[in-house]
């Protein structure tokens, strides 16, 4: 019988190929497997989508090999990947390359191999032996096996040393294979389940009967964990995985940043690294090596590991069978993928459970308005935390008006007393700070107040940031940097009193160590972090007590756990309420309940200063009580009368050129063909053309249209079908992101 190959080739051609399977690869080849095939005079690889015994073509190609000894993607990953294709509007070869990192696709990655020198049995007496000789037996002997490299730094020796005892039938040197583990170096202690509350069981209570039920064919509506800060999700999430591995399923866990990996990592691994449910913990984020990658992806595809934890990519994750994914902080827009596949990784986590019969749990202290609106619809289950495990208070929050602050020439203090205060208290009882501010650099703007010269980025419509230790001008948008002037640029001007406006983390900095000049300070963003380990060694020393007030972004705001915090200072809380997007004061609230979060979770009650020039704003307001509920029901009054999101979904298309009129000419042209293909959806609302909030960005010029309307995936075939025909002008290109976060 001939066996023929349906593949999907990397490069986007939006059709499927026809290969013959060569007798000596039959067996090799499943659905799901990557393959290398001919093209034309090129070879090119590509996924394996279906096996078939008849094609419409008469003359077909053989396959040339396959990449791996089996298939590298599962055949429900593989339908995943269509769907994404299907909803998200882009090609499937695009969604497949996602779904399956580079490190796997790539034909000359594989497994490391190192030498290892293991001791063999003797028999009788030891041959007679050299002093140094002796002394490395003896090293062997006692390690059983160890890498020759590791022998060689040990011992001084050189390898010609171990080969003669290996002459002498003492040890043998082979190759093994070594697998890159990004967490090698670290020691994992045992922990155990911990008490939990009433709440907590309850929720673990609730999840645990969907996962007992699951195994047996039911579907289950995803939960949704709303949890106060502290309130124990995570030991929710750890016993929830512990029922799911003694049913002999796999979990998956996302955290919506890299920063936050390696302490979830060290809490998974501490509670599953021994006992009867003791497995492999696999970490899948951007951060890791090619090699690391590689080898964690297949430590996952051969079940060594069954839990898994990683950024957003992490969902596609071959686990099976899969029983549980647990997607924390689900309201965080890191989730969402800023290139195509533009998906959303808490969404493509709750289609992915239903297919495969998982039961998803999402949790947040702050849930994002679409999944709350869905728990209260009951397409979700509401699970809640209301209160902090072992009784401890949820910190109290003040809000200074930093207008009243004003100091006449001296302009607004980057201090208030009140925190100024505050942070001399706590130093003098040897308790740590952590201070907010979401914008890094040492000001936000290079201003002239003679002539109103700004330093304006040439690349994209904003400022270029100063950077004060690089003595640079930097756009955070493109990347765009120049040296710092001395004097106004402007010919006419020459003013060499030039001003540097805004604030930013440097500059919160330098104050700080002005005015606390004992105090151990460190500042954190990603100016100071370059290397892999930086973060991890920040907060180590943090947590050890060497450092007393931690200063930095947002990488800061959400799940760090240090007892002895007690005081957090929210340098300006209005950075993100004036943006031109209608989730900004969602965002805001979000931002502020997270990181006041951080205060009070030992023994002795948090305080949180929150300093702001809009003090009474409702996002505000509803943080500083700890209010969710009431903000979402003021919030979602809003997105009501205005049919945005969660009332309605959104498609946001995007055309870009370096020619502004074309653009604006392209676009116009493209809202007619929208207005006429989408006259049968009656609750379809077009908004725009119009100029993007950022109108220019590395160069380009951008004008955008958004569509509203209930019926989005109906729409989304439709955009893709238009998108076909559309032939666009020179230069300028189309987006089109469904359920966008970010609208500038």
């Amino acid at each position: 019988m001939i066996m023929i190959a349906r593949v999907t080739l990397e490069i986007a051609l939006r059709k499927e190929f026809d290969y013959l399977i060569p007798p000596e690869l039959a067996g090799q080849v499943e659905v799901g497997s990557w393959v290398k095939v001919p093209f034309g005079a090129r070879q090119v690889f590509g996924c394996v989508t279906a096996l078939v015994e008849t094609s419409p073509c008469a003359k077909l190609r053989p396959l040339l090999r396959v990449v791996g000894r089996r298939s590298l993607m599962t055949p429900r990953v593989l339908e995943l990947a269509r769907w994404i294709a299907g909803y998200y509007c882009c090609h499937v070869e695009t969604a497949i390359k996602s779904v399956l990192p580079e490190a796997v696709r790539r034909e000359e990655e594989g497994w490391r191999e190192r030498l290892f020198v293991r001791a063999l049995p003797v028999s009788g007496p030891l041959p007679k032996l050299s002093k140094r000789q002796a002394e490395i037996h003896g090293i062997i002997g006692e390690r059983k096996e160890m890498p020759l490299q590791e022998l060689l730094r040990m011992t001084g020796t050189t390898s010609e040393t171990v080969r003669r005892l290996e002459a002498r039938g003492l040890v043998t040197v082979a190759a093994q294979v070594s697998e890159r583990d990004p967490y090698a170096h670290e020691v994992i202690l045992p922990t155990s389940p911990l008490v939990l509350n009433p709440e907590q069981r309850q929720a673990i209570d609730a999840i645990t009967r969907a996962l007992d039920t699951s195994r047996d064919g039911a579907r289950h509506a995803p939960f949704l964990l709303h949890g106060v800060t502290g309130s124990g999700k995570t030991e929710v999430y750890l016993q929830a995985i512990a029922r799911a591995l003694a049913l002999g399923l796999g979990a998956i866990v996302l955290v919506p940043e890299i920063s936050l990996t390696p302490q979830t990592v060290e809490r998974f691994k501490a509670r599953f690294c021994s006992g009867r449910l003791q497995t492999l913990v696999a970490v899948l984020h951007s951060h890791l090596s090619v090699g690391e990658r590689h080898d964690e992806w297949h430590k996952i595809r051969q079940g060594r590991a069954r839990i898994v934890i990683g950024a957003r990519s992490a969902i596609f994750a071959p686990v099976e069978p899969l029983g549980l994914i647990i997607v924390d902080e689900e309201h965080e827009h890191s989730y969402k993928q800023e290139e195509a596949p533009r998906y959303h990784a808490r969404d493509v986590a709750v289609v992915r459970a239903q297919r495969e019969g998982a039961v998803a749990v999402l949790g947040s202290a702050t849930p994002s308005l679409e999944s709350y609106y869905n728990a209260r619809r009951g397409k979700y289950v509401l699970l809640e935390l209301p209160s902090r495990v072992d009784n401890q208070k949820l910190p109290v929050v003040r809000v200074v008006d930093l207008c009243r602050e004003y100091r006449g020439d001296k302009g607004i203090p980057i201090l208030s007393n009140l925190l100024r205060e505050a942070v001399t208290r706590r130093l003098e009882r040897k308790e740590q700070v952590i201070l907010f501010l979401n914008r890094r650099g040492y000001a936000t703007s290079l201003q002239c107040p003679r002539c109103g010269y700004v330093a304006n980025c040439p690349n994209c419509s904003v400022a270029l940031t100063y950077h004060r230790s690089r003595q640079q001008l930097l756009c955070h948008i493109c990347g765009h940097q120049k040296p710092a002037p001395t004097a106004c640029p402007e010919a006419s001007c020459r003013n060499p009193a030039i001003r540097y406006a805004g604030l930013g983390t440097q500059r919160v900095e330098e104050t700080l160590r002005r005015v606390f000049p004992r105090a151990q300070i460190q500042r954190m963003d990603s100016d100071v972090l370059k290397r892999k380990e930086d973060y991890r060694r920040i907060l180590g020393d943090f947590r050890t007590g060497k450092i007393d007030i931690l200063l930095g972004t947002q990488m800061i705001a959400k799940g760090l756990h240090f007892p002895n915090v007690t005081l957090v200072g929210i340098i300006h809380a209005d950075l993100t309420l004036h943006v031109p997007d209608f989730r900004s004061a969602e965002r805001t609230f979000q931002l502020l309940t997270q990181v006041s979060g951080r205060a009070g979770r030992g023994d002795v009650e948090g305080e949180v200063i929150v300093q702001s020039f809009t003090p009474y704003h409702p996002a505000i307001q509803y943080a500083k009580r700890h209010d969710f509920v009431n903000f979402y029901e003021q919030e979602i009054e809003f997105r009501t009368q205005l049919k945005y999101p969660p009332i309605s979904r959104i498609a946001l298309l995007t055309l870009k050129g370096r020619n502004q009129d074309k653009v604006k000419f392209t676009a116009a042209h493209v809202k007619r063909e929208l207005d006429s293909a989408l006259a049968g959806f009656k609750d379809a609302v077009l908004a725009g053309p119009a100029p993007a909030p950022l109108l220019r960005a590395e160069t380009l010029y951008r004008h955008q249209i958004m569509l509203r309307t209930r019926q989005l995936a109906k729409a989304s075939a439709l955009l893709a079908e238009i998108i076909d025909r559309l032939s666009l002008p020179e230069e300028v290109t189309l987006t089109v992101d469904i359920d966008p976060v970010n609208l500038t």
